[in-house]
């Protein structure tokens, strides 16, 4: 079972209080959320699995506009949201870092209604942290849930969330659009043992501020479906407008363009499997180098650059001396967190940036989360 490397440096948020909720929802049927309601007649269609996604070959599709979207917005979301369900897979909501608990893989989510979300992810309000489990394509639901859960988990203070993923790919430009609304947030990605993260997912992957990878990560050609080409100079002018708005975007999210143009070579109904070395290569693995520049920034301007000296100097420590090869995770959480006081931590200034924060935030509580230093790797 790997642990995470959960202790991001918290992001200013959009935080909205929402103390209100509840009363604004007297008067509903009980555990029924209005919107929830228009949404039951609404029969689900029905669900591949993401092996099937990869023998069919429909892992990177490509429908939309050649012209390049603008990126997320950091923005919060309005509370009057289009109706929406996760149609595309299945989605569960859990409190807890790991699945292999009594709660599993949490509580199933379809509704992606406010109050369905809401209410989805209050449990997770008290230890600050969430996993979002999904299987399936990659569409434009899933685009709303992870913008949707984002959202809500911002207003709840909730800022550490894993995103469990298991899919074969799906359309290009959700793709772009869910990993563009994941770097604004701020997650950690996991592909557990026995999941994929094929094609499209790719994407995905390389927008989290952290990425874990105990399954298996594979690439394959784009295929243009919208295409009225008749010449392969024509679809390859077409496709070259797509790869233009793909390099772009791993660009950003500190992903080596070398991905785009190693999924050219790939045809679509085969599937390349990229490696541990060369998942560390074009920076799919561990963290994200955009995020971590962008992170060191905020908090020398926060705390102060003997904080931060600090703090690299503890993440060093603590990979020579807690993570051990073989080495259980209460054994590593434990080191780390007599580690962490030789270090000057947790620090008068800047309590909840020093590592290991989270476990001073449940102090009085039985419910500690699972988490470790972010620059802490799978440990099988």
């Amino acid at each position: 079972m790997p642990s995470f490397p959960l202790c991001r440096l918290p992001l200013s948020l959009l935080l909205i209080a929402t103390l209100g909720l509840a009363a604004c929802r007297m008067g509903e049927p009980d555990g029924v959320a209005p919107d929830a309601l228009a949404e039951a007649a609404q029969d689900p269609a029905p669900q591949d699995t993401p092996a099937q996604q990869a023998e069919r070959g429909d892992g990177a599709v490509s429908t939309g506009p050649l012209a390049v979207p603008a990126p997320a917005s950091r923005d919060g979301m309005p509370t009057d949201w289009p109706v929406s369900k996760v149609v595309s897979g299945k989605a569960w909501i859990s409190c807890q870092a790991e699945y292999n608990t009594e709660e599993g893989d949490g509580t199933p989510l379809e509704s992606l209604a406010f109050f369905s979300v809401v209410d989805a992810l209050s449990p997770c309000q008290k230890g600050g942290v969430l996993r979002l489990r999904y299987q399936g394509k990659i569409a434009a639901d899933f685009t709303d849930l992870v913008s949707r859960v984002a959202d809500i988990a911002g207003r709840m203070d909730i800022h550490k969330r894993i995103l469990d993923l298991d899919s074969a790919g799906g359309q290009v430009e959700d793709a772009i659009k869910a990993g563009d609304a994941i770097g604004a947030s701020g997650w950690t990605i996991w592909v557990r043992e026995g999941s994929v993260c094929h094609s499209a997912c790719v994407f995905v992957l390389g927008a989290g501020d952290n990425r874990m990878i105990s399954g298996k990560v594979g690439v394959h050609r784009i295929i243009r479906m919208s295409s009225t080409a008749t010449t392969r100079a024509e679809l390859n002018e077409e496709l070259r407008g797509v790869y233009d708005r793909v390099k772009d975007y791993l660009s950003r999210n500190g992903v080596a363009v070398a991905v785009a143009d190693l999924m050219m070579t790939v045809p679509n109904r085969r599937l390349r499997l990229l490696s541990k070395d060369e998942l560390q290569e074009y920076g799919l693995d561990g963290t994200n180098a955009a995020q971590d520049d962008l992170d060191r920034l905020q908090l020398m301007r926060r705390c102060g650059g003997d904080f931060v000296m600090r703090r690299d100097a503890f993440m060093r420590s603590f990979d020579s001396t807690c993570k051990k090869a073989g080495a259980g995770l209460d054994d590593m959480q434990a080191c780390g967190l007599e580690l962490r006081t030789q270090f000057g931590f947790p620090d008068a200034k800047c309590p909840a940036d020093s590592p290991l924060s989270e476990f001073d935030r449940m102090a009085d509580s039985d419910d500690a989360p699972v988490v470790l230093p972010e620059s802490a790797g799978a440990v099988p």
